[in-house]
């Protein structure tokens, strides 16, 4: 009697012991539940904080409200139309060139009367609806085969003009320079810089003394040197270089010469350049190519 007793003691105690998990189970439950109601609110607070958050970024990417210029983007013989805010930067337009065109926005050299700055807005550069944007620029399998960047044609060139005289004392620009400044020379503005004037840069002098113009054609991407005799059309990709300095006792002129082959032989010299255009003469003929 008293082994059974005891039998049923330890058959008792099992059971108790089978109760408990239970009981924590039940917890375990319990637990389970208040984790997942503090996912849940956590969801949705992120829910509502989330889709609060594209409303506000939205409000700062929408064009909504702004005023906007309709443009018409010209690359390699193809047209594209663009609608884009008028206060925007002239990066904000290369960043919308390269979604149309796909040329990224370093290999750009964007035309709108003259080399466009990045800097400046669309209104500022007094860009109108129905403008004309010319974009140049080659992919970079082109440019990677370029076999000499026009950065060391310039810099071998800058370093040999360091070790020379000022050109303009050599006897070849002299007897140029001798005959004074052209009575119908464009007026210069010292301490200015102007972007490419709208009309033909003339009343300037060539190397033989007799008067010559510059006229930027940038939906060809060429530079037309007008002579009495002739004009001269030349593809703006194959200038190397360009090299200017200030006349001395005119300082707010400049001699300038386009490198139109591999050595100096090939430069083609103009006398009399106003100072406030020769920056953009230059951007515009060598562009702001950046090599990867």
């Amino acid at each position: 009697a008293s082994k059974q007793a005891r039998s049923e003691e330890v058959i008792m105690e099992t059971e108790a012991k089978v109760k408990e998990p239970e009981a924590l189970c039940e917890n375990v439950g319990k637990g389970d539940a208040e984790l997942s109601e503090t996912v849940y609110q956590t969801d949705n607070a992120g829910e509502s904080s989330s889709t609060q958050e594209p409303a506000v970024s939205n409000g700062d990417d929408s064009d909504e409200g702004k005023e906007m210029v309709d443009l018409k983007i010209i690359w390699n013989k193809n047209k594209y139309d663009l609608k884009i805010p008028l206060d925007g930067t002239g990066a904000k337009l290369k960043e919308r060139i390269h979604s149309l065109t796909g040329l990224p926005p370093a290999m750009q050299k964007v035309m709108y009367k003259g080399l466009l700055p990045e800097d400046k807005t669309l209104r500022e550069i007094k860009v109108t609806n129905g403008a004309k944007i010319m974009v140049v620029g080659s992919t970079i399998n082109d440019v990677l085969a370029v076999n000499t960047p026009k950065e060391v044609i310039q810099q071998e060139v800058k370093a040999e003009e360091n070790k020379k005289e000022p050109l303009c004392r050599q006897k070849q620009h002299r007897k140029v320079l001798d005959k004074g400044k052209p009575d119908d020379i464009m007026p210069s503005l010292k301490g200015t810089k102007e972007r490419l004037p709208t009309v033909p840069l003339a009343g300037m002098y060539n190397k033989s003394g007799g008067k010559v113009r510059l006229t930027f054609k940038l939906e060809q991407d060429q530079l037309w040197i007008g002579t009495k005799e002739r004009t001269e059309k030349i593809p703006m990709g194959s200038i190397k270089h360009v090299v200017t300095e200030p006349i001395e006792g005119h300082e707010d002129y400049h001699m300038m010469a386009f490198q139109l082959g591999p050595t100096e032989a090939s430069q083609y010299w103009i006398y009399w350049v106003p100072i406030q255009f020769v920056d953009a003469i230059k951007d515009t003929v060598l562009g702001k190519w950046q090599y990867f």
